[in-house]
């Protein structure tokens, strides 16, 4: 388990998630840590940083697994705004796969926005879903998760043991 001054972690929701390769750039290059968790398998690079979780297919599986683990030192990457929200309330850095970050400040709106898009969708007000992911999400990503690693550096955070 992380805990202030331990290891930083990056938890990868990563079912749906298009920046895992981003996500294992930045883990080599900061010597961190990386649990990519999944319903089902996935391949990842064989590497002593990355660990393969794999839940099962139970409903939020994934999730749980990642919010019960959420903590200070651990950046978890989702798309998921219920999951964000969960993870921002035990501490962790949470980024999207566009490069946004979720905070006490932003993810409550975003919950509340995401609840309402749901509810007009149901009724058939809206249809659609997000906008195509771009290069320029990937760029944002990026930066945003090197700016996060770098960030609990400086906060006393370290990465994996050699």
């Amino acid at each position: 388990m992380t805990e202030r001054s331990g290891t930083i972690e990056i938890h990868v929701d990563a079912d749906a998630c298009p920046v895992k390769d981003e996500v294992y750039r930045v883990a080599e290059r900061h010597r961190v840590k990386v649990f990519v968790v999944a319903n089902g398998f996935l391949m990842v690079p064989r590497s002593p940083l990355i660990e393969r979780v794999s839940v099962g297919s139970g409903f939020d599986a994934a999730d749980d697994w990642i919010a019960e683990r959420a903590r200070p030192g651990t950046i978890v990457v989702t798309a998921d705004i219920p999951l964000a929200h969960r993870c921002v309330k035990a501490g962790a850095d949470v980024i999207g796969p566009t490069g946004k970050p979720f905070t006490e400040a932003s993810v409550g709106m975003a919950l509340a926005t995401r609840n309402l898009m749901e509810d007009l969708r149901a009724m058939g007000a809206v249809s659609g879903g997000p906008k195509p992911f771009s290069a320029k999400d990937r760029s944002a990503f990026l930066s945003a998760l090197d700016v996060a690693v770098n960030r609990l550096k400086r906060a006393g955070f370290g990465g994996a043991s050699p």
